[in-house]
């Protein structure tokens, strides 16, 4: 059996198969039934037997061997330190419009790791090239039938695909996604656009070479490219009429693909829509949201959400006071229309603060990309009201920290009014009644 670093245990489920067995916080699990573990997903997949034999070692003490028997009953009840015991597996393209490369310095120092790792793009949807695939790779992918999958494609034609990505020569991503099928492994695409490169009639073979491998291939989505004021390349960022242009023939196709294959499977992003001026589709033509972790859908979700909280207002919401909303200028048209109507419904006050991304560059419009520092200059001199409420997506996946490292906490402390987070409307009004039967409640 190989050697292996294995994974650190954070805890253990009170009461679980494993915590008798005598698992502790703090244990390194080094092998089950043989196979030294690489991973989160080894120690799932070599788990999933009645008889059980782990190795397992405490710090630098010995090892140790623990027996058990399981049910399939039994949930495995423990979390690692990290989901990956070897590290992570870093990108080796040179991708002219790769976001980690134009981030500036100072940020938080995970955001500068350029990960394209298959093991992430299982388990958390990250989008990974398959440009650095060996044969163990492709093996373990069949053995372990590890779907789906994330694939950036940016174009099926070889040598552009090759020169978006920055090297020399890559393999053939439409008979990679063919082998994957072969194992049983769906696929879920992206399409990086990029203006004169990637876009019009190349765009359109893309899409048409990825819907001929329905049903390996569920979803495509169709992302402008983003640029900050660090990037030295000669690319540049969407236009609207060039958004219009791709919404012009993209849905015809998705109507097609409907009736053809079953599914729309073209998913442009919402971007694409903004710029656009069109108004996002309806909740259906999404189709359960197959690429929401690449941010396609949101905007239609915030509207249903907001639809959805208008049928139940709360009563109590009125009279609690104004408060002002944090986003990015992109969705702050809609936000504002919406605030508006919530403003109408309720009777409290909203005040929606677009703030122009300054760390980056006006060029990135997002919401998510938006740094304390900027909303914090936007924020001076302004009346704020009993309230502020910046997008949740600033923050990182805990909701703690902002890019530029910035904690709850401190914001709560330099702005000196009740700070909260919310990605949708019916989270701030559940959000702002709390703050309204706390103060009730507080002594006078």
């Amino acid at each position: 059996m190989k050697r292996s670093s294995g994974g650190q245990i954070q805890s253990v489920a009170p009461g679980s198969l494993w915590e008798r067995a005598g698992l502790r916080p703090g244990d390194i699990v080094l092998a089950v039934n043989g196979h030294p573990l690489r991973d989160v997903i080894d120690f799932q997949f070599y788990s999933a037997d009645y008889e059980l034999s782990l190795v397992v070692r405490h710090g630098d003490g010995p090892e140790r061997e623990l027996r058990i028997e399981r049910q399939f009953s039994d949930a495995l009840g423990i979390e690692f330190t990290a989901p990956t015991f070897d590290g992570l597996r870093l990108c080796r393209n040179r991708c002219k419009f790769c976001f980690v490369q134009q981030m500036p310095k100072g940020l938080r120092q995970t955001l500068y790791l350029r990960d394209d790792d298959l093991r992430y793009s299982f388990l958390y949807g990250n989008f990974v090239t398959l440009t650095n695939w060996t044969e163990d790779d492709w093996q373990r992918v069949g053995e372990q039938r590890l779907s789906p999958l994330y694939v950036s494609v940016h174009a099926t034609d070889r040598a552009l695909r090759a020169r978006l990505l920055g090297l020399a020569e890559v393999p053939d991503v439409l008979e990679q996604i063919e082998r994957l099928g072969d194992m049983g492994v769906e696929v879920h695409a992206q399409l990086v656009v990029v203006p004169g490169l990637n876009d019009g009639a190349v765009l359109e073979r893309s899409v048409e070479d990825l819907a001929r491998l329905h049903p390996t291939v569920q979803s495509v989505g169709v992302v402008p490219v983003g640029i900050t004021r660090y990037q030295c390349r000669d690319i540049r960022t969407m236009t609207g009429s060039e958004a219009r242009a791709i919404l012009s023939w993209v849905e015809p196709a998705r109507r097609r693909f409907l009736r053809q294959l079953g599914s729309r499977l073209v998913y442009p992003s919402d971007e694409i829509y903004l710029l656009a001026g069109s108004p996002v589709p309806g909740a259906a033509t999404y189709e359960g949201y197959p690429q929401l972790n690449n941010g396609i859908g949101l905007t239609r979700l915030l509207r249903d959400d907001w639809s959805r909280l208008r049928r139940r207002l709360p009563v109590a919401m009125k009279g609690l006071g104004s408060a002002t909303l944090v986003c990015g200028t992109l969705i702050a048209p809609t936000l504002r229309e919406l605030a508006s109507q919530l403003a109408s419904a309720s009777g409290v006050g909203l005040r929606v603060l677009a703030v122009e991304n300054a760390f980056f560059g006006p060029t990135v419009t997002v919401s998510g990309l938006l740094t304390w520092a900027d909303v914090h200059a936007a924020l001076a001199g302004q009346d704020v009201g009993r309230l502020l409420v910046l997008p949740g997506a600033m923050f990182d996946a805990a909701k703690e920290r902002t890019l530029d490292d910035a904690t709850l906490e401190e914001i709560r402390s330099s702005v000196g009014v009740p700070v909260l987070t919310a990605d949708c409307l019916s989270e701030l009004a559940a959000a702002w009644l709390r703050l309204g039967q706390e103060q009730e409640q507080a002594p006078r």
